[in-house]
């Protein structure tokens, strides 16, 4: 490049233009995209500020031109990372709040003068927020140029680090919607906060030598494989090993620090090295999926091993691209770091990568912002900015919007959806005519020796998915590529000549009860229509086909087959996490006994993509600890879930539930209902880690259909089932928050109450105390105040609900903290003792709130059963739904409520009100369920069609309002005791089991 080219070709558009292009401070992928479209502006003749936190050499290697000129600021933080593998959330938001948001008013004021100063033409951000709002107040016009934006990845972090966090997302969304328009690239994620979007082609950069240039200048012959190893700048401090490459190979290392030493067959990369040279020059790549790293694989055909990143939500969507043009094979974490690399190297120089779409997106993204900057409009009156900042709600993946019907949604994304659609339990119009298909169907192709199908669709369409796996793992048909990754992993899964187990459990809707669960409260509880299925299969070690991964690493044992444990999961696209897991079932054995639940938390807890296999190999190892259980052969697993993940419905429970059944079936052992709730929550409690208390498992394995299942939880005692007045019915509406009880608000709320509780035993023990050493000569009315009988009781109580709410109001109430540290506590108190949190010294926890919820909480749900089996009226339904309206609000006091589920509530609220007269009503109340902080609501009203067609209305405003259109539970389903378990046998033998 030349200055008398760049000259020549400014004088043909007639202006030189100024472009000010932010860059953001998150990894060098950004950094190296945007040199592709500075070059391009600068050979149009242009000048191009960069300011950008990445090394000059980035820029500097490509472009030599005195119209580039760098300014060294950085203005976000991206994410924080622990190692290249690791993300700190929350970290990342409190690095952003003192990066971005503290000086926010000087960054403004600084950038804004800058701006002007240079006499910017267009300002271009990849993907800096407060650039767009500095172009805004310097009167000049902003353009992003990007494939993620950081409201959504940052949206999933509030829900861990709590809700006080998310200001800085909506300000971000905020300063987006500033922006003129989006050029977006391809494995875009959503973006709503950007009106108006522009796609171009791949933004790579060029390869500067050929393959045999490049080998014959790192001395490395054309019959070796090479690997690089390519993290994305992110310095690698593993310790690398000779063995872990295939013979023959050679690893080249990019990040390696000065002082690393590396095996003979691994080579260090200069820190300057021009990677798109040595990406051309190798034969695949192993790294993090990154923008840089995938469109670079792609455009060079480059196979890529990929490992998963914890918590950047960007990476399914380019994972996704990648895999869908056959360029990408994913190695799980535990074989990166132990060194079993060969299987997933030797399977990468098998794939034929087959992305043949344009890779001149550079060149496309400078020709539109040249367009932009001579004030070509690209902005269209579809949707108004204020619409698609409202849209910007986004937590997770539960997007604000209706599925597939918006253009900031990957239709792959929309895709799988509807094939969680096809998993539910939820009936359709054409259900009752289906069903004696569906179970003629199913008979064809399985023999049923133990069980009942009772009639439900959800579980003859799962039978009908089994027996059609081995077809769907060889279908060429493009609606299922996203999805025959997981499918032929689930068809190698079973030996189709032998018994397979199927067992089911229902989600639930919390109806009253909630988070009091844990401090002891009657609870109500009612199990949803859509159902977890899990398939179950006892194998042989000899006779199991293993994944090759799985092959390498018993092999590298030196052993003869042991068990093994293979778990497929569907619908891991509409989250970031692995579809397959496994591991030796030794693992859960040290020195001839079951590991430590802390040792087995540890161990699903190093690798965020396949955290979700604790909660189905947790329930194995709960059973070889509990019931003293052995597994002496192989086990094969496939999840299916239709109960949608953070929705407050109790997904966890319900997969926890029917794996739990299903291996004690296929087993021989025989667990009861109860029980097997009670152990499932050792699950969730001390493999998971989370602190739920024993509800949701109960409900789905106790409850029945239409019936509410009533429970003390103290710890799990079920006093019956509650039919359902036939007037009354109950909905449940998806606020499209997610919600995790994993989450800090429902952790710290759990703590809060635990301290209260330890309070109230210190107050009343020692006034039990006093009261009995000065009772002799005391005045006796003053000890007729506080009976001594009581505070001795009181003194001990195992749970906050055993405490009635007039005696917490006239002792307790006005001697409790609003709040506490955890330091102040621990030091007065101990311990808290509850063994499923631990206490945070560092932190504030709401104590009165949190402590006088579940003992209300506990005398409104009693006060709701008496009044369901009271006579129908409408003062009936207007207490009843009084008393769910005081919960949410006692939910909210704690912390625990949400805008989103709070919006349900107050249209609920307006519905209600809105009758002419008494008679009209058909919503009388609603709640939050569960842990609170998104999710779900529960809706109680007349069994009637008005109802429905009310219910309807709530969702369609509620979608107007946000973009998102809500899920509506609705209907009931037995409880996996009640449904027992199927055992089953192929009538079809596929192919490959034939001998």
């Amino acid at each position: 490049m030349t200055k008398k080219d760049g000259a020549e070709a400014a004088s043909a558009t007639g202006k030189r233009l100024v472009f000010a292009y932010y860059v953001t401070g998150h990894g060098f992928g950004h950094a190296t995209r945007g040199v592709e479209v500075v070059r391009h502006l600068i050979l149009a003749g242009h000048d191009v500020h960069v300011v950008t936190g990445a090394p000059d050499f980035v820029f500097t290697t490509q472009i030599q031109s005195p119209r580039l000129f760098l300014r060294k600021v950085v203005l976000d933080c991206g994410v924080v990372q622990a190692d290249a593998l690791t993300v700190d959330r929350l970290a990342s938001l409190e690095k952003y709040s003192e990066t971005a948001v503290a000086p926010r008013d000087s960054i403004l004021a600084t950038e804004a003068e800058w701006l002007k100063s240079i006499k910017a033409d267009l300002v271009v951000s990849d993907v800096v927020p407060v650039a767009c709002r500095a172009a805004a107040d310097a009167g000049i016009s902003a353009v992003c140029v990007t494939n993620f934006s950081w409201d959504f990845i940052y949206a999933e972090y509030v829900v861990v680090a709590g809700y006080h966090h998310r200001s800085i997302v909506w300000q971000i969304a905020e300063d987006y919607s500033h922006c003129q328009f989006l050029i977006r690239l391809p494995g875009y994620c959503p973006m709503p906060a950007f009106r108006d979007v522009v796609d171009v082609p791949l933004v790579v950069r060029r390869p500067q030598h050929s393959r045999k240039e490049v080998r014959r200048e790192l001395g490395i012959s054309e019959d070796k494989k090479v690997v690089i190893l390519n993290f994305g700048g992110q310095t690698i401090g593993w310790n690398l090993k000779e063995e872990y490459l295939p013979p023959g190979w050679i690893c080249l290392v990019c990040g390696v620090p000065d002082q690393q030493e590396l095996p003979r067959n691994f080579f260090k990369l200069a820190k300057d090295v021009y990677t798109p040279d040595v990406m051309a020059a190798s034969d695949c790549m192993l790294g993090k999926i990154g923008y840089g790293t995938c469109s670079e694989a792609l455009a060079y055909k480059l196979p890529f091993v990929f490992v998963r990143r914890d918590y950047f939500n960007e990476e399914p969507f380019l994972r996704n691209m990648l895999e869908y043009h056959q360029g990408g094979v994913e190695m799980i974490r535990r074989d990166l770091l132990v060194g079993h690399w060969r299987p997933y190297l030797e399977r990468a120089t098998t794939l034929k990568p087959s992305y043949e779409g344009g890779v001149n997106g550079g060149e496309v993204a400078a020709r539109i912002l040249q367009d932009a900057a001579h004030g070509k409009n690209y902005r269209s009156d579809k949707v108004s900015g204020a619409r698609r900042l409202r849209d910007a709600i986004v937590l997770g993946f539960q997007l604000q919007r209706a599925p597939g019907n918006d253009i900031s949604i990957p239709k792959w994304y929309a895709n799988a959806e509807n094939e969680l659609g096809f998993r539910t339990g939820s009936p359709t119009a054409s259900d009752s005519n289906d069903a004696s298909f569906l179970q003629n169907s199913v008979s064809d192709d399985f023999d049923i020796l133990h069980g009942d199908l009772m009639g439900l669709p959800d579980t003859m369409n799962f039978l009908k998915s089994l027996a059609e796996l081995h077809a769907a793992c060889v279908s060429d048909n493009n609606s299922e590529k996203h999805y025959i990754r997981e499918r032929k992993a689930a068809a190698a899964l079973f030996n189709w000549e032998e018994d397979i187990y199927v067992a089911r459990a229902p989600g639930r809707l919390d109806v009253t009860g909630g988070i009091a669960d844990y401090s002891g409260s009657l609870v109500l509880q009612m199990p949803i229509r859509e159902a977890c299925h899990v398939a179950v299969q006892r194998i042989q070690p000899g006779k199991q086909r293993l994944w090759k991964h799985a092959q390498a690493r018993q092999q590298s044992k030196g052993q003869e087959r042991t068990p093994v444990l293979q778990i497929v999961s569907y619908g891991s696209e509409l989250s970031n996490r692995g579809p397959t897991f496994d591991m030796d079932l030794s693992d859960f054995m040290d020195a001839g006994q079951p590991i430590s639940y802390e040792k087995a938390k540890h161990f699903f807890s190093q690798d965020t993509s396949q955290r979700w296999a604790a909660y189905v190999a947790g329930t194995i190892l709960v059973l070889m600890k509990e019931l003293n259980m052995r597994f002496e052969s192989s086990i094969s697993v496939l999840v299916s879930s239709a109960v949608p993940e953070g929705k407050g419905v109790s997904s966890s429970a319900s997969v926890e539930v029917a794996t739990m059944s299903a291996v004690a079936s296929a087993h021989g052992k025989n667990i009861g209902p109860r029980d097997l709730a009670l152990l499932c929550q050792k699950v969730e409690n001390y493999v998971v880690g989370a602190p739920c208390g024993v509800m949701d498992q109960m409900a789905s394995a106790c409850g029945e259909a239409n019936k509410l299942l009533a429970m003390v939880c103290q710890p799990a005692e079920v006093l019956g089932l509650v039919d359902i007045p036939s007037h009354i019915r109950f909905w449940g509406i998806d606020s499209g928050i997610r919600h995790s009880v994993g989450g800090a608000d429902y952790g710290s709320v759990r703590v809060g109450a635990f301290m209260g509780r330890k309070i109230i035993k210190y107050i009343a023990s020692t006034m039990a105390s006093q009261a009995s050493s000065n009772s002799n000569g005391a005045n006796p009315e003053e000890f007729g105040q506080h009976d001594i009988g009581l505070l001795k009781a009181e003194a001990s109580v195992d749970y906050l609900c055993n405490l009635t709410p007039h005696r917490f109001e006239h002792i307790y109430a006005k001697n409790l903290p609003k709040s506490l540290s955890g330091e102040e506590f621990l030091k007065k108190y101990k311990d808290h003792n509850d063994s499923a949190t631990v206490i945070d010294g560092k932190r504030a926890y709401a104590v009165k709130a949190a402590t006088r919820h579940p003992i209300y909480e506990n005398f409104r749900v009693k006060a709701f059963k008496a009044l369901l089996t009271s006579s129908p009226s409408e003062e009936q339904l207007i207490a009843l739904g009084e008393l769910l309206y005081q919960c949410h609000y006692s939910y909210s006091a704690c912390g625990l409520g949400s805008d989103g589920t709070d919006r349900l509530i107050q249209l609920v609220q307006e519905m209600q009100h809105s009758r002419s007269t008494p008679t009209e009503g058909t919503l009388y109340g609603a709640k939050i369920t569960g842990g609170g902080s998104g999710g779900t609501i529960c809706v109680l009203g007349k069994n009637n069609v008005q109802s429905n067609q009310h219910i309807t209305q709530i969702q369609k405003s509620y979608q107007n309002a946000t973009g998102y259109k809500p899920f509506v539970f609705e209907g009931s389903s037995p409880g996996a005791g009640k449904f027992g378990y199927l055992k089953i046998r192929s009538r079809v033998i596929p192919k490959q089991n034939k001998k």
